[in-house]
């Protein structure tokens, strides 16, 4: 891990977040970009939108501490135990938060076609004012927000490999975000998104 870390607070209203672009240094962003791609149990869930089944654009795996299944978007995922990269790179965001977190939610986005739509992530089990860490693997990607009741106030942050987004505060009560199509040519990405839920 990069012992050097940038920090970055991103000053929104009704939101905390804090962004550590250099998180991972060049050379182990990569080696887990390479070891997770192989090794996680990537699947393609089906989602039900406006009365419609449709397959995910982009794949997930979920990993966790223990055996707590994590429901969202009409989906119940059992987890799998964290495997030992997971473990290793849930145990430095521990330190850096001071928060230990349950669960990772991993995001596979295959190309610029892979997606995630606007959501927050305000599940009931994830509890009041949950800290979200999302750890970014692979190309560079535009992450966007934007408030829930005032539409003029929007951010995007280019999230870049290795690095590290941390949700927190009232970030998912006022905030939603996406992850929007690109028409670039690009490399996979992986997202791990790590939190508690109760």
């Amino acid at each position: 891990m990069n012992s050097s870390f940038i920090h970055e607070e991103i000053t929104l209203p009704n939101a905390n977040l804090e962004y550590y672009p250099n998180f991972l240094d060049a050379e182990l962003a990569d080696y887990y970009l390479k070891k997770l791609l192989n090794t996680l149990k990537w699947e393609q869930y089906s989602i039900k939108l406006f009365g419609k089944t449709i397959p995910q654009p982009r794949l997930t795996a979920l990993y966790a501490l223990n055996s707590e299944t994590y429901s969202y978007s009409g989906l119940k995922l059992k987890p799998t135990i964290f495997t030992n990269e997971l473990e290793i790179i849930h145990a430095e965001i521990a330190k850096l938060t001071g928060n230990t977190f349950t669960h990772c939610l991993a995001n596979l986005y295959r190309d610029g076609n892979d997606s995630m739509g606007w959501h927050a992530d305000d599940e009931k089990e994830l509890g009041t004012n949950p800290i979200i860490a999302s750890l970014s693997l692979g190309a560079i990607r535009n992450f966007q927000l934007k408030h829930k009741k005032n539409p003029t106030l929007k951010q995007t942050i280019q999230l870049a490999h290795g690095s590290l987004l941390i949700m927190k505060g009232q970030t998912q009560e006022f905030w939603k975000h996406q992850l929007p199509k690109t028409k670039k040519n690009i490399e996979p990405r992986i997202n791990l998104t790590f939190r508690t839920i109760y």
